[in-house]
């Protein structure tokens, strides 16, 4: 790592560290009426708490892996694989009845370590939704995440047990700057809630700096997560708004990235005009 961005990444975790504040609140720089575009690698509709949440809060009867891989089987649909295949996923569950699994099997800590030690894609997202946040310290979910190279249990494992858990800026911190880039994803993307949660508690222009001199070549996930850090401080810093649109306006990341209609471009300059506009105009 150059000096530079070890300065920089130092100043950003310490700024963390020093306020111990929490990353858990959710992105306000998302699309309120939308998902944002998909990350590379990453089905169209991003998670979001409202559209995954599982409803698996009572402990139901016992169940057994073996009972839970049979019926993950049984739901394994050829073509959803084809698709979730193109995306960099390896399952082929709906996520609809995945989700139904989940809830039938409740919350069962001890069987979700179970699933996930199979490395089932299928039953490491089940495990995932069966798990209390508190119930993992952090070396676990250090390890866990760095075992999750599908970008669904990636994503799921980061929003539903490291964002909601107690160890979220600890691990932040930790994987800000990580030699591998799809650990330093997780770290950016914590990072960009925790820009959208506490924006004048964080070194923005240290991270602004990061940004400028290596988004551009950057990995496609770890891409995707410092662009999505650009977004926030330019929503949500007004101070600094017009730096970072210049920023994305020079580098031209996701410029011309596919976005559906009434979705939000994940291009920054666009992204930041269009969330600041809308906040203005419910103001």
């Amino acid at each position: 790592m150059c000096t530079a961005r070890r300065d920089s990444a130092r100043r950003v975790r310490g700024g963390a560290r020093s306020r111990g504040r929490s990353v858990g609140a959710r992105s306000s720089s998302q699309c309120s009426r939308c998902a944002p575009p998909r990350r590379p690698g990453v089905p169209w509709q991003q998670f979001t708490e409202r559209e995954d949440r599982i409803v698996a809060t009572r402990t139901a009867p016992e169940t057994t892996v073996d009972e839970v891989l049979a019926e993950l089987g049984a739901l394994e649909d050829p073509k959803i694989r084809a698709v979730n295949e193109r995306h960099g996923d390896d399952h082929g569950v709906n996520l609809t009845q995945l989700r139904a699994v989940a809830k039938r099997v409740g919350m069962q800590p001890d069987l979700a370590r179970e699933l996930w030690a199979t490395g089932d894609s299928a039953a490491r997202l089940v495990a995932i939704l069966t798990s209390r946040p508190r119930s993992y310290s952090a070396p676990e979910l250090d390890e866990m995440l760095r075992e999750a190279r599908v970008p669904k249990v990636h994503d799921w494992l980061l929003n539903y047990l490291v964002q909601k858990g107690p160890h979220a800026d600890e691990l932040r911190a930790a994987w800000f700057a990580d030699p591998d880039p799809i650990v330093a994803s997780a770290g950016w993307s914590l990072t960009a809630k925790h820009v959208a949660a506490a924006p004048d508690d964080i070194d923005a222009d240290g991270l602004l700096d990061i940004i400028e001199r290596e988004m551009k070549d950057a990995p496609a996930r770890l891409q995707w997560s410092m662009n999505e850090v650009l977004a926030a401080v330019g929503i949500h810093r007004s101070d600094l708004r017009a730096r970072a649109i210049a920023i994305g306006e020079r580098l031209e990341v996701l410029k011309d990235y596919p976005t559906a209609p009434n979705c939000t471009s994940p291009y920054a300059p666009l992204w930041i005009a269009e969330i600041v506009r809308r906040r203005e105009g419910s103001s």
